[in-house]
């Protein structure tokens, strides 16, 4: 990286290691969002402050542009597709003249994700022979993937996919069931419908930026959105468990 010289770094991600590594780089101009934690903001030459609490973590992020002489609006294609990743799918298990439901149960955060038992039910309820679901996720959610793909209709993709291919599948998916998490950012851009479940963080600030579909988040708890990675309340993720598959359900019928 050194090596390229780089005249600008822009570290969106605003931890020390995201800013040790643009720092190693020595680009000539280091941008950064001032995040405040971790001391990052040490090592750039300018932090982006958030324009107010409730900002989204997209527009955030977009007020880098005007610092790089850049406007931060104009019409683009997010992701565009790639046809010959779309052809590797169905040597992973795709079938057409289906109706794929993604499901992603992952999250970096175990207080980000709803109960397990709960995407096991939220398949059974739905009986249509017709639909099929895919469980989308990396290594680290195989045992989530394993045990969903004992259902019928599961595809079980955890860690058997690239993140282009990844992608792919979500855009050939008709809603993605999922936790605040990477993938759920990934559905939004390709304008997938998307069934968003939050509960320990704020959907204002990284919920499915202007996406179709539904954001189901319980703010009848005091406590949420607590922004801890564990859940220290009396019942474990109270405030997932409080979002039945019933509802999920219902909101998938309104994404049709």
């Amino acid at each position: 990286m050194r090596r390229e010289q780089f005249d600008v770094i822009i570290d969106l991600q605003g931890l020390a290691r995201s800013a040790l590594h643009g720092w190693a780089a020595r680009g000539r101009y280091t941008l950064g969002l001032d995040q405040r934690r971790e001391g990052a903001t040490v090592l750039y030459d300018e932090a982006i402050e958030r324009p107010n609490q409730e900002t989204h973590a997209v527009d955030w992020c977009r007020e880098v542009l005007p610092k790089l002489g850049l406007k931060s609006e104009g019409s683009f294609e997010w992701l565009p597709e790639r046809p010959w990743l779309s052809e590797n799918l169905f040597t992973q298990g795709f079938e057409s003249g289906c109706r794929w439901i993604a499901l992603c149960p992952g999250a970096r955060w175990g207080s980000k994700q709803w109960p397990l038992d709960s995407f096991r039910t939220l398949v059974q309820k739905m009986k249509s022979s017709n639909v099929h679901f895919a469980v989308i996720g990396g290594g680290e959610d195989r045992a989530m993937g394993e045990h969903l793909g004992r259902e019928e209709r599961v595809l079980d993709l955890t860690g058997r996919t690239t993140i282009p291919e990844m992608v792919e599948w979500l855009r050939v998916c008709s809603v993605v069931i999922t936790n605040d998490t990477g993938p759920m950012h990934a559905a939004a851009a390709v304008n997938t419908p998307v069934v968003a479940l939050f509960g320990s963080t704020d959907p204002r600030l990284t919920g499915p930026y202007l996406a179709r579909g539904k954001v189901l988040h319980n703010q009848k708890l005091p406590c949420s959105p607590c922004f801890q990675r564990v859940c220290y309340h009396t019942e474990d993720r109270e405030c997932l468990h409080g979002i039945s598959p019933e509802e999920v359900v219902d909101a998938i019928s309104a994404c049709e």
